[in-house]
This record gives structure tokens, sequence and C-alpha cells, in this order.
């Protein structure tokens, strides 16, 4: 590739600035790796970060950047790498309403959408032996032997997003097998109404439901970088609290430890790294 070809390698951002930092380290990972320029960008939320919390550099948004790098390069080529575990409303309709106006704009210039982590013709054997271990490394660190463990993704309006939890919960159980008294899934929160029935049991009610309402019980985060949800202080850290003090007030002991999130495991920069590979192919196509 030219020097008119980069990836930019987009989460969907966050207000904190650990959020950002992680995403750029997996950034450096996969341009050492690809052995091409690879972006750190966010889709929305970023750029309210302080620069100073970010080394003196700005976050930025996908839009903007690719449209700054295409009117510096009309004939530019990007590739774009979304750190996302499934097809989420964000993949399969905000990048690409975005796409299409760039398109409008940059007629001559292509870009092209690599695929989420978790695909359906691939196990994601990687991403659940990253979780068991980090699972692992919780148990240790906390000297549990055994420990229950809840795996917890962020919730989701999109039943697909949801099945890719429920493959990796499965897979998860299976690597665990002897190394955990239960495995189980659950969602951090979900929106109302019925038809968003499928992110249930929603993670406090499955901490107030045997068998994991007392003793010891990871909660594996299927998150990728820390943030108000996953990261220190946050949602979920929040909810496990409650959970603890709920069984305290009706006379059981709960204790509950987080795993660290996933982004810096080397096994994402490996699965993205093939996902950058088989896109490439569709945007030499486009040539």
């Amino acid at each position: 590739m030219s020097s008119d070809f980069a990836c930019f390698l987009f989460d969907n951002g966050s207000f904190r600035a650990d959020s950002t930092r992680s995403l750029r380290r997996l950034a450096a990972r996969l341009e050492e790796r690809l052995g091409h320029p690879v972006r750190a960008v966010s889709l929305l939320h970023s750029t309210r970060v302080p620069a100073e919390e970010l080394d003196g550099v700005a976050a930025q948004l996908l839009e903007p950047a690719l449209d700054a790098w295409f009117k510096e390069r009309p004939e530019g080529r990007a590739l774009l790498l979304p750190l996302f575990f499934g097809p989420s409303g964000a993949l399969t309709e905000y990048v690409p309403e975005r796409l299409a106006s760039l398109r409008a704009r940059h007629p001559a210039a292509r870009a092209v959408l690599a695929e989420a982590l978790v695909v359906p013709e691939e196990e994601p054997r990687e991403l659940a032996a990253a979780l068991a271990d980090r699972v692992r490394a919780t148990a240790v660190e906390r000297g549990w032997r055994r420990p229950k463990v809840v795996l917890c993704d962020h919730g989701t309006p999109q039943r697909a997003v949801t099945a890719v939890r429920d493959r990796l919960g499965a897979l998860l159980a299976r690597e665990l097998e002897g190394d955990a008294a239960a495995v189980a899934v659950a969602s951090m929160e979900r929106r109302e109404g019925e038809e968003y029935s499928f992110n249930e049991p929603l993670l406090a009610r499955r901490l107030a439901e045997a068998p994991f309402d007392v003793g010891e019980v990871v909660v594996a985060l299927q998150f990728l970088s820390p943030g108000r949800h996953a990261g220190p202080g946050g949602d979920v850290a929040e909810i496990c609290a409650a959970a603890e003090e709920a069984a305290r007030e009706a006379g059981r002991e709960l204790r509950t430890a987080m795993t660290a999130t996933l982004a810096d495991d080397p096994r994402v920069a490996e699965v993205v790294a093939r996902r950058a590979e088989r896109a490439r192919a569709l945007l030499a196509g486009a040539d």
C-alpha cells in the first residue's frame, strides 16, 4: 500500500481518558503488526476529554478524521477497523451512513469497513481464552479457589450482539472447567420493553439469584477498554457494590471482583489484524 493508505481503529468513544489511552496502545500494536499507519479514533464522546489528560494529543472522531485524510489525499484509501464485539447498530447503521456522506464529498476516495471481532463463521476461541486468563488472574489476586463467574457485557438493542455474549459465555465455561464453580452470563443494562428481554438477566438480578448471590464471584468484563461502565468506580463496580450490600442485609456474604478489560491482550490485536487483512482484499477490489 502507498502513503495514501491508512487504517482507522475506532471504538464507540468515552468521556474517560483511560479509554482513549487503551485504544491508542492497541493502535500502536496493530501498526507494528500490519506494517501500515493505524490511527486511533472514536465515533463519539472522546473529544470531550481534555488534551492534557491525553499526553497533550487531543482525541479524534472517525468522520472528521477521515474527512481531513481525504481532503489531503483525494484518492486516498482507508481501512476502518471496528473495536466492537459484534454487529452493533454503530456498525450496521451509523458508520455506513457516515461513509455514504464521506463518499459524496470525496468521490475518488475509498473506504472499507472491516468486520467486528466475533463473526458467525469463526469460533471466538482466542477471546474466550483471554477472558478465562483474566478470570484466573483475578482469582489468584484475591486468593480465591474455584469462584463463580459471571460474564457481563454492556447490553444492546441488537439480538445478534447478545448472541455474541452467549457464544463467548459458553466458550468461557469450557475454558474454565475445573477452575470455576459455575459460569453464567448477564448484561449491565437493557432498554425497556419486552422486545429487549433477550438481554436478561441483568447483572444486578444475576447477583441476587443462586448460586451467584453468595460467596466469591468474579465478574468477567466483556468490555474492551475501561470507561464509565467498566472502569474503576464505573457502573459495573456500582452494581457489584450494591449487590454485596443487599446480600449483607439479607444475612449472606457476597464478595465480587471484576476482571481487567480486554483491549490490552495481544490476542485481541491478532483478531483485529485478521479482520484487517481480510478487508484489505475488498479495498484492493475497489480500485
